[in-house]
């Protein structure tokens, strides 16, 4: 069975006061390809399997960073969610909230040594 382990940067999310200014001004002076959720890199990992990964900015007053007080949080892709929250619980880190699953994956947060809210996905695109 699979350990659980990190395989890749899922996403960058942070706060910003006008996310449509936020969005409008990556189009127009780095090329990013936006919409309503921020902008999704395709790209393939190193067997050639496709894969994404998320940039989105958000409401200054966003909520979803919480508990953690700082205006970003990371999404790290990874190849076994429930193993590795089991594991990590076991290893005295910060579970925060439920398993939650959609139809692109699955997720589960932590809290890091800085207090940093971590969000896990296990995608269910093909790379892994």
């Amino acid at each position: 069975m699979n350990e659980g382990k990190v395989t890749g940067i899922g996403g960058v999310f942070f706060k910003t006061t006008d996310v449509e200014k936020t969005k409008n001004w990556y189009k127009k002076h780095l090329g990013f390809n936006t919409d309503a959720w921020g902008s999704t890199f395709k790209w393939q990992d190193l067997s050639g399997k496709e894969a994404t990964t998320q940039w989105s900015p958000f409401k200054k007053d966003t909520d979803y960073f919480s508990p953690a007080n700082k205006d970003f949080m990371f999404n790290y892709r990874v190849d076994n969610l429930e193993v590795l929250l089991e594991r990590l619980k076991k290893e005295g880190v910060t579970i925060v909230g439920e398993v939650e699953e959609y139809s692109y994956g699955k997720f589960g947060w932590i809290i890091d040594l800085d207090g940093n809210k971590i969000e896990l996905w296990e995608p269910f695109d093909p790379a892994l």
